[in-house]
């Protein structure tokens, strides 16, 4: 038997932040460009402007910057303020993990 949780952020009500937008920000740092990361993680490329836009707008900060394409094509790449979001998210990830699981061994025992 395991233990399972789910985090997410949320501003007004409104989902910014959980894992899957998490993998969609760690896809386009990996590929370079959101066509490609939306590819990876199986959304459409309409849905993760979607989902890049209302994070930028409800967090109040860039999270990636855009090259429009041309001859050598575009491009995306992860802000600093992004990079640094999901390092703390990975932390307040893990931190809850933690305390769940070790709230499930006191209630369940080893």
């Amino acid at each position: 038997m395991e233990v399972r949780s789910k985090l997410w952020i949320e501003v007004d009500g409104e989902p910014v932040f959980g894992r899957g937008r998490r993998m969609l920000l760690e896809a386009v740092e990996k590929h370079g460009s959101i066509s490609q990361a939306a590819r990876a993680i199986d959304v459409s490329y309409r849905r993760a402007w979607s989902y890049i836009n209302a994070m930028e707008e409800r967090l109040g900060i860039k999270l990636v910057r855009r090259r429009t394409g041309g001859k050598n094509g575009g491009g995306a790449a992860l802000t600093e303020e992004a990079i640094e979001f999901i390092e703390k998210y990975g932390a307040l990830e893990e931190g809850i993990r933690e305390s769940v699981d070790e709230r499930y061994r006191q209630v369940f025992g080893e």
